[in-house]
């Protein structure tokens, strides 16, 4: 039995449907908060049980009967240590035999401020005594896409990277890569940095929207703290801006690079190109 968290979430809802690829639909069960939000999960024939990492008591349950684990990281910043350990502590007191953690790429030496929680996850899990396998995501490329319609209207591409290369993969690619480690035996103890083949810099990813709309979009380079306000006044959070400046400012000096190509062997295709995620977006 494996048992994916936070299974309504953009990448759990993926995983979740590589994993029905790959296995029985009576090995899967999604953990999720909201049980109406899984209807469409339950009509695949998906056992869904509620599960809430603000109600460590639920998790019990939740994990009875797993053989495997994947805690998906939660999204709530500031909050996902203690969110985290309620499921990391349930795991040991039911006896999973693999506990995968969706942690974030080179979490132990990322000076990205958003590698803290991971680092500090990634240590709870090791000292739990669960076996584990940590899958380090890279950045997702719909981090970028998603403001694509904003780049369109204003002529550019915003951001704080200056010429980082950003090795960045669709959801959809992790979460193969997610599902073939979760599915595939001896995997304990293993740690893999996923990212994408071919990095690319916001340069480029301006070039390729222009190119795609045929409108000119140029890439303009901004302090972090101005490209942070930029994005506090089109609508985000005050800390998911904090925590996309500062991702910004991390690819500038190579915390979004890797060229390992662990994602792409363990999926056994080529990550999404960028010129390809574009393209869906723009759809």
């Amino acid at each position: 039995m494996i048992v994916v968290t936070g299974a309504t979430g953009q990448l759990g809802r993926l995983v979740i449907a590589s994993l029905l690829k790959k296995t029985s639909t009576s090995n899967i069960v999604a953990a999720v908060r909201n049980v109406e939000k899984a209807k469409d999960i339950a009509a695949l024939g998906v056992q869904v049980r509620l599960a809430d990492y603000n109600h460590p008591a639920t998790w019990d349950a939740a994990l009875k009967g797993a053989d495997k684990v994947l805690l998906i990281s939660s999204s709530e910043i500031g909050q996902r240590a203690n969110q985290h350990r309620a499921v990391i502590d349930a795991a040991k007191r039911v006896g999973v035999k693999l506990l995968a953690y969706t942690s974030v790429l080179h979490a132990d030496t990322s000076a990205l401020g958003l590698a803290a929680e991971h680092r500090e996850t990634e240590a709870y899990i090791r000292a739990s005594g669960v076996p584990f396998v940590l899958l380090r995501h890279g950045w997702y490329t719909e981090n970028y896409t998603a403001g694509i319609p904003g780049a369109i209207a204003n002529g550019a591409v915003y951001g704080c990277a200056e010429n980082g290369r950003i090795a960045s993969a669709t959801r959809a690619d992790y979460a193969e890569a997610d599902a073939t480690v979760l599915t595939a035996e001896n995997q304990a103890g293993k740690i893999y940095e996923l990212a994408g083949d071919n990095a690319y810099t916001l340069e480029d990813l301006a070039a390729e929207i222009s190119r795609q709309s045929s409108k000119k979009i140029g890439y303009v380079n901004l302090p972090e703290a101005e490209y942070k306000n930029i994005l506090v006044k089109v609508g985000l959070p005050e800390v998911v801006a904090v925590l996309l400046s500062d991702s910004d400012t991390g690819a500038s000096k190579g915390a979004l690079f890797d060229n390992s190509h662990q994602l792409s062997k363990l999926i056994g295709r080529p990550t999404t190109a960028l010129a390809k995620a574009v393209e869906i977006a723009m759809k």
